[in-house]
């Protein structure tokens, strides 16, 4: 199956969804580069980068259920490896 490199990237503005991200997170381990995070307490919000590189399907299922979560925004950019020309 064809896989794809991306960076999806999230904020957490409801610590409370903390584990719930997590979870999910590690669900789709299989998949994941890598991920860094960063509490940002001035503005008491978190900030989490996390490197895939899976089917395209799944990195869209999991960006559309990081963002369902409450206080949780998730955005994802492509590698344009693989790309036709």
């Amino acid at each position: 199956m064809e896989t794809r490199v991306a960076l999806i990237g999230i904020v957490v503005e409801n610590l409370d969804s903390v584990e719930r991200l997590n979870s999910l997170l590690h669900n789709y381990g299989q998949y994941i580069i890598g991920r860094m995070g960063i509490p940002y307490e001035k503005k008491g919000v978190s900030i989490i980068s996390v490197a895939v590189d899976a089917p395209q399907d799944a990195i869209n299922a999991l960006t559309g259920k990081l963002g369902a979560i409450d206080g949780v925004t998730a955005k994802t950019i492509y590698s344009k490896l693989g790309e036709s020309k």
